[in-house]
């Protein structure tokens, strides 16, 4: 049984969601991602109002005359959340937790996902696959989709990208949408997402925390790796130690927007203490221009 409480939050972000789709981004997923799901039908000849950049110039050269490719649009795609829920999603300075962002920007493109009549889907995952949900369509999937992303209790603490990434290969053997939702704080994945963005359009989203880049002037601090447990003593009054701290992080960050960038992927990157909305609005618009 659910308490009020997550009811009560439930319901919030399953009318905050659809108000969101159904205004803010009407259109924009349809633009973006409906060109991803094309197939090649046939080739025939060029007639005046074709666009030349759909010419087959190898066919025209070997007949003689223009010809153009045609292209059918799928029916519907398949959008996948892949969304860690281990416990380094559990930190937060600012009115959301790490988990709750993801959990509400999987929720907004869920409902883009139903309101176009794609199939959505889930794997939350830690250091294994804790949940598949498979991709279907309609409200009442959707809601339950929602409601697994904030009620769902994971039995283990640690990430695997590289295990769900290869779940999500076992699983899903048509091409997806799909996005991978995570702070990232793995090792060695990159392999992995080269070889499942061969297959699918593999979207990252990093979500991230400003407490994370910054230590508070408050002495001595005990500091908890969430994810191993493991404890230590930091002097965070010291400024070389605030320093050390802060260019360490920003490395970090740095290198996994290296390492998305050389699988070539997309990344979104979403900040607790910014709008998850406007962050995908940013993100549609960029693809947008990039498909003209």
């Amino acid at each position: 049984m659910l308490s009020p409480e997550i009811i009560k939050k439930i319901k919030k972000i399953h009318i905050k969601t659809g108000r969101i789709v159904n205004t803010m981004m009407a259109g924009q997923y349809k633009s973006v991602f409906r060109g991803a799901g094309i197939e090649f039908e046939e080739v025939r000849e060029y007639s005046p109002g074709d666009e030349v950049k759909s010419i087959d110039w190898k066919v025209s050269a070997r007949l003689g005359r223009p010809f153009v490719k045609l292209y059918r649009e799928e029916r519907e795609l398949i959008v996948m959340l892949l969304v860690d829920m281990s416990a380094s999603g559990c930190f937060g300075t600012k009115e959301n937790l790490k988990k709750e962002t993801a959990a509400e920007l999987a929720s907004i493109l869920a409902f883009n996902a139903i309101r176009n009549n794609d199939k959505v889907g889930a794997i939350l995952f830690t250091d294994r696959v804790e949940k598949y949900i498979p991709p279907k369509k309609g409200s009442a999937h959707v809601w339950r989709v929602i409601r697994e992303m904030f009620t769902f209790e994971p039995e283990y603490k640690g990430t695997d990208i590289r295990n769900a990434l290869s779940y999500l290969g076992r699983v899903c053997r048509k091409r997806t949408v799909s996005f991978l939702i995570s702070d990232f704080l793995a090792r060695d994945y990159l392999h992995q997402v080269k070889l499942a963005s061969k297959k699918h359009e593999l979207i990252g989203v990093m979500v991230s925390d400003p407490g994370e880049f910054c230590l508070p002037e408050k002495g001595i601090l005990l500091v908890e790796d969430l994810e191993t447990g493991a404890q230590f003593y930091i002097d965070a009054s010291d400024e070389s130690t605030r320093r050390h701290f802060e260019e360490k992080r920003k490395r970090e960050y740095k290198n996994i927007l290296g390492t998305l960038k050389t699988a070539d992927i997309d990344c979104i990157e979403v900040n607790t203490a910014e709008s998850v909305t406007d962050a995908l609005t940013t993100y549609f618009l960029y693809r947008q221009k990039r498909k003209r």
